[in-house]
């Protein structure tokens, strides 16, 4: 449940560097939170236009940022990665820049390899942001004044608070790794007639815990991974996103999705992974191409090429059908 006041106040965060002459492109849905808030009120409140677009196409999207005078875009890492595909396949020596002035990312880890290409193409930074939707969503974000080449999400928003926790209580030492809690005027009131399920993630300060696992420096905030996506392969802890990371470097890639898949007294780590149109790598290659990069415990036990990763209207990855998938090839 967001109320009025945690919808404005994270939307005039997002829309403060819009101007009226902006134009934004929206195709990430606006029953979404990201598409309702950081798009489409946050520039109405900037007198800012919004182009909506019912489904993402890297061709529409080229076509508008040529034809439409499309000046901000925001999206999730898998769109980047299609546009720089549709690139490969069209036979485009470089994507057109036209207006566009500030491109920016959120809602799944981003790879810096990516990050570093769009960059490229386009002439401008890839500003990396992170939210969630009890939260408005926003609450950090790279600001323009001081761009990274990393994948942090950023510094926290002015107004949010946040703190670490180890699973279960116990405080977090500098550089280490916790659950993040927030609290501030973006957090939601709860989850709708769901009393119990609110007690359980917000509590009497009203600290908000987002389930991500996250770390800071000095104030800059890296997301780790999920706390139900942590893999405990013979007792040690391996984050999905930086084995993504390491398997989306591969030229032949157009995105990957690692899960945890139970064996008995262990997890074992599995990745699955979609190809560039007419590529003929093997699970063989990217198996070597991932030994010479992680530890043996990061390792996949198992490449698997799919055509298509499960994926929803906005692009995100759906890891819990793989995960049921995985699940049901084990039972």
């Amino acid at each position: 449940m967001l109320t009025h006041r945690n919808l404005l106040f994270s939307a005039r965060v997002a829309g403060a560097q819009r101007e009226p002459s902006d134009k934004a492109y929206c195709v990430l849905p606006i029953s979404h939170i990201v598409g309702y808030s950081a798009i489409l009120i946050a520039s109405l409140m900037a007198g800012a236009t919004v182009q909506l677009v019912s489904r993402f196409d890297p061709a529409a999207l080229v076509a508008a940022i040529v034809d439409d005078g499309i000046t901000l875009m925001f999206g999730v890492p898998v769109m980047y990665q299609r546009l720089l595909e549709y690139k490969a396949v069209a036979g485009i020596d470089r994507l057109p820049r036209g207006k566009l002035r500030r491109l920016a990312v959120a809602g799944a880890p981003l790879d810096v390899t990516l990050k570093s290409k769009i960059e490229a193409e386009f002439g401008l930074p890839l500003r990396n942001g992170y939210g969630i939707t009890e939260s408005a969503p926003a609450i950090a974000s790279v600001w323009a004044e001081t761009p990274r080449s990393d994948d942090v999400v950023g510094s926290l928003i002015t107004g949010i608070e946040a703190r670490l926790v180890k699973p279960g209580d116990g405080a977090v030492a500098p550089s280490e790794v916790g659950e993040l809690h927030v609290r501030g005027p973006n957090v939601m009131r709860g989850y709708y007639r769901a009393r119990e399920r609110t007690a359980a993630v917000i509590d009497a300060e009203g600290w908000f815990n987002t389930g991500d696992l996250a770390r800071f420096d000095d104030d800059i905030l890296y997301i780790v991974g999920r706390t139900k996506e942590l893999i405990i392969r013979s007792g040690f802890n391996v984050y999905p996103a930086e084995v993504e990371a390491v398997l989306n470097e591969h030229p032949a890639l157009v995105q990957s999705a690692v899960i945890g898949r139970s064996v008995p007294c262990n997890e074992e780590v599995v990745a699955y992974v979609e190809l560039l149109a007419g590529s003929t790598e093997t699970p063989a290659d990217l198996m070597a191409h991932a030994a010479g990069l992680l530890t043996p415990y990061k390792r996949p036990s198992e490449i698997i090429v799919l055509d298509a990763l499960p994926a929803a209207s906005t692009g995100k990855i759906l890891k819990h059908r793989l995960a049921e998938v995985a699940r049901d090839q084990n039972i």
